[in-house]
């Protein structure tokens, strides 16, 4: 079940990310089955902002405005510093 749904987070943020940074809105993601309760790792940056990663995938809360929204990224070898 965890491997399942860790695997559908992974293919979900795949789909959705095209390259650098590609910010969605949270309900497109959760329609899609994704659980951000599910993630192998995480990185946390300078400015103290932790993204969860799926795999090569990470991604990140944030609020435009109202809306609520994941920005996703790519893992980066100088993360593994971190």
């Amino acid at each position: 079940m965890v491997d399942g749904q860790l695997k559908r987070n992974r293919n979900i943020l795949k789909h959705f990310h095209k390259a650098g940074k590609t910010t969605i809105l949270q309900s497109e993601l959760f329609n899609k089955g994704f659980d951000p309760n599910y993630f192998t790792n995480y990185w946390k940056t300078q400015a103290n902002e932790v993204y969860l990663f799926c795999y090569e995938y990470g991604f990140l809360s944030i609020r435009e405005s109202t809306k609520k929204k994941y920005l996703i990224i790519d893992w980066q070898v100088y993360m593994e510093k971190c």
